[in-house]
């Protein structure tokens, strides 16, 4: 490879033969380096490829006000994840994550507090990666000598996700407030207010992420609901209501159709939060 520009002492850009333009990581790999150069990757600790033309732009962006040392944190971090999961990381993570963690530093040095809203239904959605997330934070906290608030927690599971499926964080986002705008609907509708530790609650978060998730993918099977779904009308006419009112709402913000025996499954689930 041959170096293009030198970020700083232990970040470079590089022109590989196959992959074109490639970012190196590791001690001390710029010092003294020069454009033009030749350079060989084991020279590297990592090296990734931005293919995004904007990505490329933004994590240049990133280095002219990031320290280096908080650079290298963040490559270990993404190493970790990569341990943990046995996958190689869309790379839109180096980008993310580590613009998000070091103003999130910032902001709990300056004493400014960090509120996650969402941190026990992202849990539950995401446990793999919420379990990845905790031991980041841990490791952070030795590192950093830094308390980091648990709601953090919740923010770096998302970005992990992401990176593992290769979805948008706006879409991952758009999915968790749709969930929590649709169980404040169930709160006013049944008058009631939901115990975020009680077992009905997590298995209606997971059935609602399950089948976002199916409508997203168009993964729903044909499924013969019909005489179940006549005796629920009858028995359980508010909650049965409730849920196409929630079916109506998914398929508005997802723009999918949602098939008919989903109101089944969250009569079911609405008729147990109910009792409360």
């Amino acid at each position: 490879m041959q170096v293009k520009k030198v970020l700083n002492n232990n970040v470079l850009i590089a022109t590989h033969p196959e992959y074109g333009e490639v970012i190196l990581t590791g001690k001390g790999i710029g010092f003294a380096k020069k454009a033009g150069e030749n350079i060989t990757v084991d020279r590297a600790e990592k090296f990734f490829v931005l293919k995004s033309e904007d990505e490329q732009n933004q994590y240049k962006q990133l280095l002219d006000y990031i320290d280096e040392t908080f650079i290298g944190l963040m490559n270990e971090c993404m190493e970790m994840v990569e341990a943990r999961f046995q996958v190689k990381l869309n790379e839109h993570i180096h980008v993310g994550l580590t613009d998000h963690l070091y103003f999130a530093v910032k902001r709990i040095q300056q004493g400014l507090d960090i509120k996650n809203p969402f941190l026990k239904e992202t849990e539950l959605a995401y446990p793999r990666e919420y379990a990845a997330a905790m031991e980041i934070v841990e490791w952070l906290k030795v590192k950093l000598d830094l308390a980091i608030p648990e709601g953090e927690i919740g923010f770096i599971t998302l970005h992990i996700h992401s990176a593992l499926t290769n979805r948008d964080l706006s879409e991952i986002n758009r999915h968790t407030q749709l969930i929590n705008d649709m169980v404040t609907v169930i709160e006013d509708s049944l008058r009631i207010k939901i115990d975020r530790t009680d077992i009905n609650y997590l298995r209606l978060v997971r059935h609602f992420h399950a089948s976002i998730e199916r409508v997203q993918t168009d993964q729903f099977r044909p499924d013969q609901q019909e005489i179940l779904a006549k005796v629920l009308r009858e028995e359980y006419p508010v909650c049965y209501n409730l849920a196409w009112k929630l079916i109506k709402i998914m398929q508005q913000k997802l723009q999918k159709s949602v098939p008919d025996a989903e109101a089944v499954y969250l009569t079911l689930h609405l008729q147990r939060l109910s009792k409360q």
